[in-house]
């Protein structure tokens, strides 16, 4: 029974592990900016953007976990866009860098929750500096085709989806959010390398490398922007989108992905001799690659004015059942900017999201209680719905409360049903 609390533990973590972090999309836009008096838009004639965001979660468990608890969360981000065209007479070309500062605690630990996704997206990937962006960016054939190659977040090109909800489950690039031990969204950066062909009126397809190494996720380099220790692989996402327009302008974006990732890793059940780790021991299984595919579909459906109207999305994402504790999650939902007439800025969201345990290991789980009943609580899906209203205050500061409801957190039904009551903050200088 040691040896099987020991696997098992063990599995719980690397389960753990690939159910974490995707983090903020872009913290700051152009409706949540100062224009400092003039001075940024003098220093955007000159090809110089720079930029301030703040954005905090606020989160408190109502219900579930085993105590009630207040936690808070927060990412400073400092980023400057260069216009090299405007700067240095290269044609269209810009660079980027980007640090972020993260700080704060965690509700989904430190209350045990047991939730397979974050209740605060932001908390994650260490409350550390680190170099998020340093790439440059140049665009060919007026700008049918283009090329990165630096310090890339792979979210920000490939599943790309925005951060518009506080629960993990509905934020930034989904790959990360179920396979999170090689696929690094913000704030971490790879050494990568993307090129992306546009075809007028139809959409683009994409293909990049990036370099897998979890030295990217220590503290210790964090701030290194050089590419540290050894690399296991190469992960390697290609993406198809189409972006069509319906009706009177009501505009699409359908994106169709897959990934590669050439490192190998351990079996998430088996032993060498094709037998349950967990119950006869031995060393795990290895494979070499690990894969996946997503689909991101997002469509406008009605638009009372230019930058108004009802969105509606859906995401769903696979990854092989092989190596992956986390073999899919589907999130569906609306985005509404400017609800109200009387509020044009203001905007609001609802989503459903389900992240399921690969029922390999829920096959053991089963194996396991049959032979000492009650001994492990058999996992499935894990279920989450989110509501939430984005009060524009001012140009540079937006209020948006949000409540949770999460069913059997950590796909597990005996586990309390969590209801999170939580408010973020962004700001933008």
């Amino acid at each position: 029974m040691e040896l099987k609390s020991r696997c098992i533990c063990a599995a719980m973590m690397t389960m753990c592990a690939t159910a974490t972090w995707a983090g903020v999309q872009d913290p700051f836009g152009d409706a949540l900016t100062l224009d400092w008096n003039g001075l940024r838009s003098s220093w955007l004639d000159k090809g110089i953007d720079f930029r301030i965001g703040y954005v905090s979660e606020t989160a408190t468990n109502a219900e579930g976990g085993d105590r009630e608890l207040v936690r808070y969360t927060d990412q400073i981000t400092f980023s400057t866009t260069l216009d090299l065209d405007k700067l240095l007479g290269l044609n269209q070309a810009r660079f980027r860098m980007t640090i972020t500062d993260r700080n704060g605690d965690n509700l989904s630990s430190d209350a045990n929750l047991q939730s397979l996704q974050q209740v605060q997206e932001l908390y994650g990937r260490d409350q550390t500096w680190r170099w998020t962006q340093f790439w440059y960016e140049q665009k060919y054939l007026a700008g049918l085709l283009d090329w990165k190659i630096g310090r890339i977040t792979e979210g920000e090109d490939f599943a790309a989806f925005s951060c518009e909800f506080m629960n993990l489950t509905f934020c930034g690039a989904p790959p990360g959010n179920i396979v999170g031990s090689y696929w690094y969204n913000w704030p971490v950066s790879q050494w990568a390398t993307v090129v992306k062909l546009s075809f007028k009126g139809v959409g683009y397809a994409q293909i990049g490398a990036f370099d897998v190494n979890s030295d990217y996720l220590q503290n210790k380099y964090a701030m290194d922007l050089w590419r540290p220790g050894s690399s296991s692989g190469v992960l390697v996402p290609v993406e198809f989108g189409w972006l069509p327009s319906f009706g009177s302008g009501y505009k699409g974006s359908y994106k169709f992905g897959a990934w590669y990732n050439s490192s190998t890793a351990p079996d998430v059940v088996d032993n060498i001799y094709g037998q349950p780790l967990a119950i006869n021991g031995g060393p795990p299984l290895m494979h070499h690659g690990q894969y996946g595919a997503y689909v991101n579909f997002l469509q406008q459906v009605t638009s009372p004015s230019a930058d108004r109207g009802l969105n509606v999305f859906f995401n769903a994402t696979y990854a092989d059942r092989r190596t992956s504790s986390l073999d899919n999650q589907i999130a569906v939902g609306l985005l509404y900017k400017g609800p109200f007439d009387f509020r044009p800025a203001d905007s609001l969201g609802f989503g459903i999201g389900r992240t399921h345990l690969n029922s390999r290991i829920a096959d053991l789980e089963t194996q396991l209680n049959t032979a000492n009943p009650g001994s492990t609580a058999v996992q499935g899906s894990e279920y989450v719905a989110e509501f939430f209203y984005g009060a524009h205050v001012t140009r540079w500061l937006e209020l948006r409360p949000n409540i949770q409801y999460v069913v059997q957190p950590g796909g597990n039904a005996r586990n309390t049903n969590d209801v999170i009551v939580g408010l973020r903050v962004s700001a933008g200088i």
